[in-house]
């Protein structure tokens, strides 16, 4: 999950500046853990009343794969568990969409073992920075070198046509300008056969124009989300097969109940009698590339 606050808002709401303030609100992440002092968190986490530790509890994540993070590698970003369910194994190659400080990579280099590859994509260089240091860690700890991070966008991934055995992404389409180019993207890098597993957040029914123009909001992965039909017809759109949406409401509803600033907020500007939890939802995506390996 993106965190609690954000530079002011910009006057425009273009593709532009979304990348940008995408941007900035992420490398200040990396930088200090949070985005802002006025909304400090109090639980250890990027959005406040959790600890970024028990989040990844909560979201299906092992206090045994916890542990065996580089630190700092978890930051409370996440919205699901894609790695538990993408079925990897050894010797394939696994693309991460928004790698972040390495969460997901780290978890899932010990899973293709030395014959596989794990590569995080982040168009952030402080987080690029981050993960590129915990590497060395990740190395030491499982005596695997198998993993290794890239400066890109996902609109335009740095990496060759059919050349992916997994794609998995954890909170992070949502924040894109452009979510069809990064369905095409995907589509594109994957193998025949292949297969995405991506965590995001999807709508159930539309916002309010005062939280779908909160750039809060926007950094926190509430107003770039689009409603789950349209996110469907995203994915069948990129020529991708077996597309299945699970919606989590659980992970919307312990953020409420923890009094998560971001949707602290989020809750002044919505009709009353309402909750967060009516209208956005936590969303587990699945699909494949069509054809045979």
């Amino acid at each position: 999950m993106g965190c609690c606050d954000t530079p002011k808002p910009r006057k425009s709401y273009d593709g532009k500046d979304i990348h940008e303030t995408v941007r900035e609100g992420y490398a200040r992440i990396a930088e200090t853990g949070i985005l802002s002092t006025a909304t400090a968190p109090k639980g250890g986490g990027c959005c406040g009343g959790v600890s970024a530790d028990e989040l990844a509890k909560q979201i299906g994540y092992s206090a045994d794969e916890i542990r065996a993070l580089p630190e700092g590698a978890n930051m409370g970003l996440s919205c699901g568990n894609p790695t538990a369910i993408a079925n990897l194994k050894p010797g394939q190659v696994v693309v991460d969409l928004g790698s972040g400080g390495g969460f997901d990579v780290f978890l899932a280099g010990p899973k293709v073992g030395p014959t596989g590859r794990v590569i995080g994509v982040d168009m952030t260089p402080e987080m690029l920075g981050k993960a590129r240091r915990n590497t060395a860690k990740y190395r030491e700890r499982t005596g695997l070198d198998n993993v290794e991070f890239r400066l890109g966008e996902i609109e335009h991934l740095p990496l060759a046509d059919a050349s992916v055995d997994v794609v998995i992404s954890n909170c992070v389409i949502n924040l894109s300008p452009d979510k069809p180019a990064v369905w095409r993207e995907i589509a594109r890098v994957l193998k025949p056969g292949g297969h995405v597993v991506a965590s995001d957040m999807a709508l159930l029914r539309p916002l309010p124009a005062s939280v779908a123009q909160m750039m809060e909001a926007l950094v926190g992965c509430v107003a770039g989300a689009v409603p789950l039909e349209e996110y469907r017809s995203m994915v069948v759109a990129a020529g991708l097969a077996d597309t299945v949406l699970t919606p989590k409401p659980e992970y919307v509803a312990s953020l409420t109940d923890v009094q998560d600033p971001l949707f602290q907020e989020i809750a002044k500007a919505l009709p009353k009698g309402t909750t967060a939890a009516d209208f956005i939802t936590s969303v587990d995506v699945t699909a494949r590339r069509p054809g045979a390996r």
